[in-house]
């Protein structure tokens, strides 16, 4: 995708900062940034505000990239999102109540058994940010369906934004934290007890 070779080519032709386009269409210069280097993909209102603040047609700046999207977000991809997502979900569920049974019943060898669990997690979540990152599947699908005159149906973005909770690194990373102390509680209270 390409889209950020020409937000910079206008932003240039403007004379523009990356700074003052950011002010202008409520972003920060890091977004820009991220934008212009293909780090991230603009969603669709921030393509929509690019285009008029360019003067040029939404199709017209976004229509190189259009076919690769719809690569992107075809049936085999999604599925491939869905099973690394619900995997994740497992993950997490046995890494948030294995921490108690497995330090009661193993000690320090179980401790280790549980970090084991945690760092495989951890790399699930960093896995699926990378496979999201490459393929910004929300906002590839919104553009799609926005240049095909449809919008998602309110299921669909908030599925959508359901699937982003599980997939964040620092979500996974806090959940562990909040599982440790859960079961740190329950040890402390089942020893005076």
């Amino acid at each position: 995708m390409d889209i950020g070779t020409r937000i910079k080519k206008y932003r240039e032709h403007q004379n523009i900062s990356q700074d003052e386009l950011a002010l202008k269409i409520f972003v920060s210069r890091q977004t820009i940034s991220n934008w212009e280097t293909n780090k991230s993909y603009p969603d669709i209102k921030s393509l929509v505000m690019l285009s008029n603040l360019f003067n040029v047609s939404l199709d017209d700046f976004v229509k190189e990239d259009v076919e690769e999207m719809r690569k992107i977000i075809d049936k085999e991809k999604i599925k491939e999102f869905n099973v690394m997502s619900c995997i994740f979900f497992i993950e997490l569920l046995i890494v948030t109540i294995s921490a108690y049974p497995l330090s009661k019943f193993y000690g320090r060898i179980g401790v280790l058994i549980w970090l084991l669990f945690y760092l495989i997690t951890f790399g699930t979540a960093t896995f699926i940010e990378k496979f999201k990152k490459n393929n910004d599947i929300q906002t590839y699908k919104e553009i799609i369906s926005f240049l095909d005159g449809k919008q998602l149906t309110y299921e669909e973005t908030q599925q959508e934004k359901g699937k982003r909770m599980y997939q964040k690194i620092l979500f996974a990373f806090l959940m562990g934290i909040i599982a440790l102390i859960i079961n740190l509680i329950i040890i402390f209270m089942i020893h005076h007890i």
